[in-house]
């Protein structure tokens, strides 16, 4: 079989042949149909690092079809429509083990409403149902999400389909502020023309934000941290999601006073009850995958797709692979 691969070098993406995995107890083998690139951890923890990155981590958003079942496994056959918590290859094995309430699901069945264009984004859709479901959002609050990549775009999402409150869209790309506003953002802020900081005090009579979900990450993280603490109402909650800054973040005490940070925080390890939320978000058109996904390919052209991300994020959004 073919899989991705990141030898030692910035950029040096691959595909590798390498055996073709067999299931133990208790797990399945799924043959791939669609991967979805998740740009901010496979760019900032992968693609961009010189030493080498595990084949077992290049990815996460994998849907296809199950094609081999180790011992132990009932509740799925052969044949079955599948999402898996695994990185881009031809076939890849996971348990399949049904999860307690707090174990992570790694192979999910896909539902019947929901395409596999739709279900790679199903393991991103959990984490933001999981940590939309820990800020105890109230109907009067301001919400502000920092950030509308893959995972600022699905925060946005869940936050509208599970509660009726102000959701304010912060980001520098022209793109994603069209497709915040495209997804229900009740304002979208230009972070590249205005001071999101003055903006969100404006909009709130100088009072700040309930909540504020910084979704940045990277080398544009820290400014956009300090701005998110900035615009923090007293007894508001900065949740912090975004990663790889690769530098300290400005955490000043006296701006953190009576206001609540919490880190990437699920209150508990993904589980099913998350799972069947984010699937029916899917299922019933809550989450807009179609809009997000502007480019698809061959897995045969990985270093072609990485490249568009990383240095076209303008143009590219969601990113599918297709290995049927």
């Amino acid at each position: 079989m073919l899989r991705f691969a990141k030898p030692e070098g910035k950029y040096n993406l691959i595909l590798e042949e390498a055996p073709i995995p067999e299931p133990g107890p208790g797990e399945v083998r799924v043959k791939a149909v669609r991967s979805l690139i998740s740009r901010g951890s496979e760019m900032g923890a992968r693609y961009t690092r010189e030493h080498a990155v595990s084949p077992n981590i290049m990815g996460y958003s994998l849907a296809g079809t199950v094609d081999a079942l180790g011992e132990g496994i009932s509740h799925l056959k052969v044949g079955d429509r599948v999402v898996a918590v695994a990185p881009h290859a031809q076939y890849v094995v996971r348990s399949a083990l049904i999860p307690t309430p707090k174990d992570q699901a790694w192979v999910t069945p896909i539902a019947d409403d929901v395409s596999f264009e739709q279900a790679p984004f199903h393991p991103l859709c959990c984490g933001a149902v999981t940590w939309v479901g820990v800020e105890d959002i109230q109907d009067n609050h301001t919400v502000v999400i920092l950030g509308q990549g893959l995972v600022g775009s699905l925060m946005l999402q869940v936050v509208k389909a599970s509660s009726n409150v102000r959701v304010v869209a912060v980001d520098a790309l022209d793109s994603r502020c069209a497709m915040a506003e495209s997804m229900g953002a009740d304002v979208v802020i230009n972070a590249a023309s205005e001071d999101p900081v003055q903006a969100v005090r404006k909009l709130t009579s100088g009072i700040g934000a309930d909540i504020v979900i910084y979704a940045v990450g990277g080398p544009a993280g820290p400014k956009a941290f300090e701005q998110g603490l900035d615009m923090l109402a007293v007894d508001g909650l900065l949740h912090l999601i975004g990663l790889h800054e690769d530098e300290p973040l400005p955490l000043m005490s006296g701006k953190i006073q009576r206001r609540k940070l919490i880190g990437g925080y699920y209150g508990a390890t993904i589980g099913a009850r998350q799972s069947r939320r984010a699937m029916d978000l899917l299922a019933n058109g809550a989450i807009d995958t179609e809009a997000m996904t502007t480019h698809r390919f061959p897995f045969t052209q990985g270093p072609e797709a990485f490249d568009l991300l990383y240095n076209r994020p303008n143009d590219a959004f969601g990113v599918l692979f297709e290995w049927d």
